[in-house]
């Protein structure tokens, strides 16, 4: 174990130290990133995004907030929160179509039941995921289980440790123990190396703070700033449920949402060196000047809370987004 200034200071200044990794190393977590997000997004569950509304990532932005957990962590148990619920319903809807008849002969509803313990526990569950995000890493604080049923308790539940327990395993099994997936921060961190070792210097610290903050956002505004992309998309204000249902491989791409995050950043923080990023971003990744220009536009109308940002983006084009989905219209 290391000691003296160089290892305090490598306890003080927890994040990412950029510039550290070999071009392999790169490389190599670019090819997996991008593999893992195409894979995820031709997997894409019915029901994906319904848990991450506004209400939800608030809740446990804030939790995470209180418990002083890192960033990583609360995006982390969004995702995770995310995928459970959804393999939850599944397992409900399966439970509800097998034993419909069941229900009809006793007049009741075995479906309803399972509905209502889903409902009853949902802020256990939530809370058995930020729990499980704190643990994905070594260097940040934990929520112990006293911790959490502090909280609970505080809430007028009356859960035993023992419960506590059995929702984490429970939390678990149903993922099938893989609950360390990479998050949209991790994509935007990667870019950010890829960035620098390509030769455009941008102040990492700043901008990283940024992208941080930008990203909080987008999750919290994701509705409202996916909306504002698919009608630029499909140059109409009223989209078909159809295009809306096609428009969610847009909303979960991770690598799309990264390059945008960075894209706004750079125009937030330094606008003369705006065009050059998101050139480099279109050279790695493959995704379309236009469609990050298109991400960051959706991002600053939502963040300046008018139409001021497209002066700039009518000048940049006219349409984008439809290299992530095919023809919307």
């Amino acid at each position: 174990m290391g000691s003296g200034p160089q290892a305090e200071s490598r306890y003080r200044e927890p994040g990412p130290a950029f510039g550290r990794a070999g071009p392999e190393v790169i490389g190599d977590t670019l090819i997996r990133l991008a593999t893992e997000n195409e894979w995820h997004l031709r997997e894409l569950p019915e029901g994906t995004g319904c848990f991450k509304e506004e209400r939800i990532v608030e809740f446990i932005f804030l939790l995470a907030e209180e418990w002083r957990l890192e960033q990583p962590a609360r995006y982390q148990a969004v995702e995770l929160l995310e995928r459970f619920m959804i393999k939850q319903v599944e397992q409900i809807s399966k439970s509800s179509s097998k034993s419909v008849k069941h229900s009809e002969q006793r007049g009741g509803s075995s479906c309803s039941s399972l509905e209502d313990q889903l409902y009853n526990t949902f802020v256990l569950r939530l809370v058995s995921c930020v729990q499980l995000a704190s643990k994905l890493s070594l260097h940040y604080n934990r929520v112990t289980s006293d911790v959490a049923l502090k909280f609970l308790q505080s809430l007028k539940y009356s859960y035993t440790k023992q419960e506590l327990l059995e929702s984490e395993l429970t939390v678990l099994k149903t993922l099938h123990f893989q609950v360390n997936v990479s998050t949209p921060l991790a994509y935007v961190e990667l870019l950010l190396e890829v960035l620098g070792y390509n030769g455009c210097l941008l102040p990492t610290k700043p901008l990283h703070q940024m992208c941080i903050e930008l990203l909080d956002f987008s999750y919290l505004a994701r509705d409202a700033i996916y909306d504002t992309l698919l009608k630029m998309a499909i140059e109409n204000s009223t989209p078909s449920e159809l295009q809306v249902a096609k428009f969610l491989t847009v909303k979960e791409d991770f690598m799309l949402l990264a390059v945008g995050i960075i894209s706004t950043s750079v125009f937030v923080l330094n606008r003369g060196h705006w065009k050059q990023v998101v050139e480099h971003l279109n050279c790695i990744t493959g995704i379309t000047s236009q469609s990050i220009q298109d991400f960051s536009y959706a991002v600053l109308e939502q963040v300046i809370g008018s139409t001021t940002p497209r002066q700039w983006y009518r000048s940049c084009g006219t349409k984008a987004l439809e290299h992530r989905t095919g023809p919307l219209q």
